[in-house]
């Protein structure tokens, strides 16, 4: 597949629109096009004064205003918004994401990058953070849902400059930060009747939103009744930098891990950890400094990617993720299944990713009970032998938890010498594989000592580690690789957030997990007496480094399309 960060084949075209009243003239008379203010009162609290005098509205008449980004010539184009997050509302940020707009609208999508400036922090509108406005990141993603509604009303009004050139058959969702969690609540309003907490408020929405990045979310600032967000059947992206000074923790993996394919259509999920980008760079308004006031000062900015580099990863990933998910361009996935297929184009930093398919059979995803032996798919088990360490648990984050529990094991082959290995084994018949099946599990090298009696993790543990992967039939038959065939695990990142240790009170680490996928006619190759298609253990054998601890997670088979590799 081609670079997708390179620009496309149709020249751009620009515009604005706006309620026509507003204090900026972009938005007021100068808008090419002209909206009508919705009410947002019932969702919004703590609208103070003064933020009314600077706006010239409240929550009542919320302007519809966007710049829009599109393709010039004849098409129906997928439609793409986007919504920044929190940041001095007197500093406009949807102008930042310029460099992602240009770059989809030459490769064929029409691109509305939304102001949403009004729901943001201000130290005056806000009495100094004394009376801020509240709760509101259910009322970002309403407007997102607002602003598709204009968007229907003109790709079906004649005379309009979008009408018949909007599919709104392929809608895409990007947000970056509050707006990272907005777009995920904007796609889990999108079917529902009315307002999960106030029925007062009636949705009618249902578009056909197929594809939701994130960059570098909150997460949980909306909990609906109380409980997580949950959502289903789309495609999702999310991206977060290691330096992210701002949003501590990798909180998008918490989305990711939530969002489940219940209706058999081909989506697929993706998670990137980039080493180096930190939360403001993303946004060519915000800047390399994260957060605001004299804090920024103690942050370590000597690690960080050039901005340059950083928007080029941002370029990749997006680009590659709307043309996967809105331009049917299948291949496009390989890069997320496995971002160094795409080291040509992106800058050189460290990327962890994870990755899931709907035609992923999950086996081992340890959410089920408390037993050690028991596993998502019926009638399978797993069993340890000669581990320091076994155990289950709920992963943490820097800050929080990631939504779900994984497998902790640990062996030391120096103290107590022996085999250690972790084995799962499946019942006769319960799985339709073949040579074509790819074994898919989830890996992250935990920061912790192998033996229970050490509480602090080692020093050196910043040493890659590797295992054996051994694969079992009916027939008793074994096949042998290397974790390394695919990579060598990735020893924790320890980044220092402050310019020195005592300044972050955080953890230095957090884990992440890395995908990892072997296809079974590789085994084959391996000794072609075994029979994928009689698969009955799995067996992770640590005998390749000498100590380690290592977190296990999403055990799967995945069924690739034929011809597919």
């Amino acid at each position: 597949m081609p670079d997708p960060s390179q620009p496309g084949r149709y020249p751009i075209q620009t515009l604005t629109y706006g309620s026509g009243s507003d204090r900026r003239p972009e938005y007021g008379a100068q808008a090419a096009l002209f909206t009508t203010p919705v009410d947002g009162s019932l969702l919004l609290d703590g609208w103070s004064t003064l933020r009314r005098a600077y706006w010239g509205f409240g929550p009542e008449s919320l302007p519809l205003n966007a710049r829009v980004w599109y393709p010039e010539g004849d098409g129906v184009f997928p439609l793409i918004l986007m919504v920044h997050g929190n940041h001095p509302m007197e500093d406009a940020s949807e102008g930042g994401y310029d460099y992602l707009a240009e770059l989809l609208a030459s490769r064929g999508f029409i691109v509305a990058a939304i102001d949403e400036n009004f729901f943001n922090l201000s130290l005056a509108a806000d009495l100094a953070m004394v009376a801020p406005l509240k709760d509101e990141n259910d009322a970002r993603a309403w407007l997102i849902l607002e602003h598709l509604q204009q968007w229907r009303e003109w790709s079906l009004t004649p005379g309009n400059p979008f009408f018949g050139h909007v599919n709104l058959d392929g809608i895409g969702l990007i947000g970056h930060s509050r707006g990272g969690e907005a777009v995920a609540i904007a796609a889990a309003f999108n079917h529902l009747p009315f307002h999960p907490e106030n029925a007062r408020l009636r949705f009618d929405y249902n578009f056909n939103i197929r594809a939701v990045a994130a960059i570098a979310p909150v997460d949980g600032q909306f909990l609906p009744g109380e409980k997580p967000l949950p959502l289903a059947n789309v495609n999702y992206l999310v991206f977060h930098g290691a330096h992210d000074m701002d949003v501590v923790s990798f909180g998008g993996l918490r989305q990711y891990n939530r969002l489940q394919f219940l209706d058999g259509k081909p989506w697929f999920k993706s998670a990137v950890y980039i080493y180096g980008a930190n939360h403001g760079q993303f946004n060519r308004a915000w800047g390399r400094r994260d957060m605001l006031g004299p804090a920024r000062q103690l942050f370590n900015l000597s690690a960080l990617l050039p901005a340059q580099q950083q928007e080029q990863a941002a370029k990749v990933f997006i680009s590659a993720f709307m043309e996967a998910s809105l331009h049917n361009q299948s291949g496009y996935r390989t890069l997320f299944r496995d971002p160094r297929t795409a080291r040509a184009w992106l800058p050189e930093t460290i990327y962890l990713s994870q990755y899931q398919e709907s035609n992923t059979i999950r086996v081992a995803t340890f959410e089920e009970d408390i037993n050690l032996e028991t596993t998502t798919l019926p009638g399978a088990s797993l069993r340890g032998e000669e581990l320091t360490l076994w155990r289950e648990q709920v992963v943490p984050l820097r800050w929080g938890n990631s939504h779900t529990s994984a497998v902790y094991l640990g062996w030391n082959n120096t103290s107590t010498p022996g085999k250690p290995r972790y084995i799962l084994t499946l019942p006769e018949g319960s799985l339709p594989l073949s040579p074509q099946s790819v074994l898919t599990f989830a890996l992250a090298a935990a920061d912790e000592s192998p033996l229970s009696d050490e509480k602090r993790p080692p020093e050196d543990n910043l040493t890659p580690l590797d295992l054996t992967l051994e694969l079992m039939d009916h027939s008793g038959v074994t096949a042998r690789l290397p974790l390394s065939a695919f990579s060598l695990l990735q020893p924790p990142l320890r980044v220092p957030l402050g310019k020195a240790s005592w300044m972050s009170l955080l953890p230095a680490s957090e884990p992440i997990f890395q995908t990892f996928e072997f296809q079974l006619s590789d085994f084959i190759g391996q000794n072609p007496r075994f029979d994928p298609s009689q698969l009955c253990e799995i067996s992770f054998l640590f005998d390749r480094s000498p100590t380690g601890v290592v977190i296990l997670d999403e055990m799967g088979i995945m069924f690739l399309p034929e011809g597919e590799k």
